[in-house]
Parts: C-alpha cells; sequence; structure tokens
C-alpha cells in the first residue's frame, strides 16, 4: 500500500518562532547567542559553531533555540538527544505512532521500540541487557550504572526510530549512543607499535663514461709506479691496454706510445706494436 502522508490540523510550534532568514541575521543570532549564558556551555563563545548548529536543526525542523539545546556534538560528531529525536518523528506527518516497552528486571531487562509508520510495516528493535555487555556498556560509569533501563530504552529507540525515520532525522544519530562511542585516540604522538621508517635512497645514476684522456692518465700514473720491468710488463701486457693499442687513432695513440715509451727507458720492455684504427668517438670503446 502507498504511504499516504497523515493530515494534521495542529500548528508546528517550529514556524511560530523568529527565524534567521539571511546568511546576515544568522551571524548577528550567532553572535548573540555565543554570548549568552542561556546556551549550552559546549555554544558559549562559538559562534561558528551555533551557526553550523542553527542551520543543521533547520533541516530536520528545529527552531534555532530547540537546535543549541538539542543538537550536541560528541567526539565529533552531530546528533541529536533522544527526547528530540523521539518528538521529531512523532511531528512528522508520516509517523502513525511510536510505542516503547521494558521488559524482565535486572539481567534479563530488555528495552523495546516500535515505531509505526503510515502505510508501512511496523519496525521493531530491541535493546537487552546482554547486547549492553556485549558492547562493553555494562558497569560503565554515569548513565549506564545509574539508570540502566533509560540507557537501554534510548539505544532501541534510536535503532528504531533510524531504520523508520531516515528522512526526518537525516543522518542524526542519538546523542546517548554518540557518548558511548569511543573517540579517536591513535595519533603519532601516542601510537607505540611498529613504524616503518622510510628513508629516501639517493637516486642511481650510471658512473660516467671514461674518456680516453682520463684512461690514459691512470694508465700513466700506473707505470710511474711500477717498480720493476716485471711490474712494467704485466701492465702493458693487459688487455684493456692491448685494446687500445688496436683502437687508439691520432693524439690519444701518439701518447698512449709516448707513456709506453717512457716507460721503456725505464725498463727495457717492448711495448705492443702501434695500430692505426678510425674511432670517431673520445670515449673508451671497451
Amino acid at each position: 500500500m502507498a504511504e499516504v502522508p497523515r493530515t494534521s490540523t495542529r500548528t508546528s510550534l517550529a514556524t511560530q518562532v523568529l527565524r534567521p532568514e539571511s546568511f546576515s541575521q544568522l551571524m548577528q543570532f550567532a553572535d548573540m547567542a555565543a554570548r549568552s549564558v542561556m546556551v549550552p556551555k559546549d555554544f558559549q563563545g562559538k559562534p561558528e559553531n551555533i551557526m553550523l548548529a542553527v542551520q543543521m536543526g533547520s533541516e530536520i525542523g528545529l527552531a534555532p533555540m530547540q537546535a543549541l539545546q538539542n543538537i550536541a556534538v560528541i567526539n565529533g560528531r552531530p546528533a541529536v538527544w533522544g527526547d528530540a529525536m523521539l518528538g521529531l518523528c512523532k511531528a512528522s506527518e508520516f509517523c502513525e505512532d511510536v510505542i516503547e516497552t521494558i521488559a524482565g528486571e535486572g539481567d534479563k531487562m530488555v528495552a523495546t521500540c516500535i515505531a509505526k509508520r503510515y502505510g508501512k510495516e511496523p519496525v521493531v528493535r530491541t535493546f537487552s541487557h546482554d547486547d549492553a555487555k556485549q558492547a562493553g556498556l555494562i558497569g560503565k560509569s554515569g548513565p549506564w550504572s545509574q539508570y540502566k533501563s533509560r540507557m537501554l530504552q534510548m539505544r532501541a529507540r534510536g535503532f528504531a526510530l533510524r531504520d523508520a525515520f531516515p528522512d526526518v532525522l537525516r543522518g542524526l544519530i542519538a546523542a546517548e549512543e554518540a557518548q558511548d562511542i569511543p573517540p579517536e585516540t591513535r595519533t603519532t604522538e601516542s601510537f607505540t607499535g611498529p613504524t616503518l621508517d622510510a628513508k629516501a635512497e639517493p637516486p642511481v645514476t650510471a658512473p660516467p663514461k671514461m674518456t680516453k684522456a682520463v684512461w690514459l692518465d691512470n694508465l700513466e700514473a700506473e707505470l710511474s709506479k711500477a717498480t720493476s720491468r716485471e711490474d712494467v710488463f704485466a701492465i702493458v701486457s693487459r688487455e684493456d691496454v692491448q685494446k687500445a693499442f688496436a683502437a687508439f687513432t691520432n693524439g690519444a695513440a701518439e701518447r698512449l706510445q709516448a707513456i709506453t715509451d717512457a716507460a721503456d727507458k725505464r725498463f727495457p720492455v717492448a711495448a705492443a706494436p702501434l695500430r692505426e684504427t678510425a674511432v670517431e668517438s673520445d670515449e673508451i670503446p671497451f
């Protein structure tokens, strides 16, 4: 059956109160309210929070002062107190009835809320002592120790009304439920678990190619340190030196020959014959 809105002859109290009609009026109201002791302490001296609370209240049908009295920011999340939540839903044209009961005693206590919406099946939600125990609420200091039945009622109410009237509550949860949500405590300062220290590695770059001039400088230095004929022979006989004799031309070949000739004069070791092969690049080809 299609949902049919209820016809009501009652005039909503919210339509009879003064409301800011522009952003500047809202700013003036927020500034005045922030300096008043008639607003909750959480809003005193905080006009920007008042503006947001009034705006949020207007979206669900609360007048400005009603919004300040019934909307709370708990653990960084806006919520509405359970009695105001019930009032909003009952005032909705789609609400047929809301029935709440509490049965049992002690560990057997169970709170039930039945939310009836016109043209829809009733939404039934319960919250028991066992549910509260599993959630770690039983024995918790504050209302759960002093008014357990009331807190069970608020949980069952919040679940039922949120499921039956999401369009009325616009995602707001009961403040009584929000109070039981642990605050976010994991911060960089308090975290004591293992961490991964990321360190930037130096960029990997390919080593520059050695030029003929640098290679000849190194060879000359090696030959100058030779202390015997065998040392010179071992250096000149190396594969890279022999490849240089085969590949170097022009000035590079002349210098190579001069270096080995100098070694000849110190130690009579025959250098490999000079060979001429055209090489275009100045880089060593091996």
